[in-house]
């Protein structure tokens, strides 16, 4: 027991030394936050929102990819880290590691909703339907050999009809986001691995090399087919149209805000709305997040007031103003749980 103390107070006089003038260049009196381009337009909103009807001013964000928030939310402790990364994904295990390593021990985690990741063009071209497989054998840097075998080959296919004889003979031609974007991670586990899936001799190389598996199945052809278009999801709205024989990998959020010029491809017959989202219909779907550094918090002033906005049945509800943006609500049970582990600040175990 008086182990455990001690390490216990050994934490916090730790972390009240990084917060100490000496440690501080300025003392700071406004949330920093970092992370997601998908949920970084849901969080400007509740920050605006707090930064309105509270006495605190309105947090800094910044859009620096799920996993370049990451790297900067584990760097350390104190005044000149932020205090809150969104995610558009899961901490991963290495990422909670480096956090550790770091002294950023006690993470808050805030699952907020689900977000689907749409395929869309400009609304002046046809809709296009796609299968997960047309997905894959599309965007994937190798693909199953033509000729049957079970092995690999450079994807070389250049037009829709290459991949699959019943889409248009149009070239391939796809804007996505970087890799450090949690919007890549999903849609490379959701879409393109789906899409790998569907060969039997894929699915069996995953127990006997799980290596050249994520390879083969999260791999993006690098040969100009698939173009990296950076973190900012509206930069690639108005490229598609500008272009409109392209494709556009992005958040529904954003779809949902540009109806009137970009719209969703079918996946797997299923057009992404609140409803496939929710009921996991739309096959390419995934959960929003943000974390929290608990040693931040009563140090920075309204972390803890922001955090009960953000969960808020006003905000997150189904009725909420977060709903109108384009995120899907969890469901009431899950918001009542979420709030109460969130209200007692429990700390995430390893995931």
């Amino acid at each position: 027991m008086m182990i455990i103390r001690s390490v216990a107070l050994l934490a916090l006089a730790t972390t009240l030394l990084y917060f100490a003038p000496s440690h501080a260049q300025t003392a700071r009196d406004q949330i920093s936050i970092v992370g997601s381009s998908t949920v970084y337009p849901f969080a400007t909103v509740v920050a605006e929102r707090f930064g309105q009807t509270t006495s605190f001013k309105t947090p800094k964000i910044e859009s620096t990819g799920s996993g370049g928030g990451m790297k900067l939310f584990c760097s350390g402790i104190g005044v000149g880290y932020p205090d809150i990364t969104n995610s558009s994904r899961q901490i991963k295990s290495s990422e909670y590691q480096d956090c550790q390593a770091n002294g950023v021990t006690d993470i808050i985690e805030v699952l907020i909703g689900y977000d689907g990741i749409a395929i869309a063009n400009s609304v002046e071209e046809d809709q296009m339907s796609l299968s997960l497989k047309d997905i894959y054998l599309a965007l994937a840097k190798r693909v199953p050999n033509p000729d049957g075998s079970a092995s690999f080959v450079e994807n070389t296919y250049q037009t829709w009809a290459d991949v699959n004889p019943v889409l248009p003979a149009k070239d391939i031609e796809v804007l996505g986001p970087p890799p450090t974007s949690g919007t890549r991670d999903a849609f490379a586990e959701l879409a393109l691995e789906g899409g790998c899936k569907q060969f039997d001799w894929i699915v069996a190389l995953k127990k006997s090399d799980k290596d050249e598996y994520k390879d083969a199945c999260h791999s993006v052809r690098e040969d100009g087919r698939f173009v990296e278009a950076g973190e900012n999801d509206n930069l690639i709205v108005q490229k598609l149209q500008a272009n409109p024989n392209a494709l556009g990998i992005f958040g529904f959020s954003f779809l949902d805000q540009n109806s009137d010029s970009v719209q969703p491809s079918l996946i797997e017959d299923h057009e992404p709305d609140f409803d496939t989202i929710a009921d996991g219909s739309y096959p390419v779907s995934r959960p929003l997040y943000f974390y929290v550094k608990k040693a931040h918090v009563g140090v920075i002033p309204g972390i803890a007031e922001y955090l009960t906005e953000f969960t808020s049945e006003a905000s997150w509800g189904e009725e909420g103003y977060l709903a109108d943006k384009g995120m899907i609500p969890l469901d009431e049970d899950a918001r009542t749980s979420a709030a109460e582990s969130i209200a007692n600040l429990e700390v995430m175990a390893e995931p």
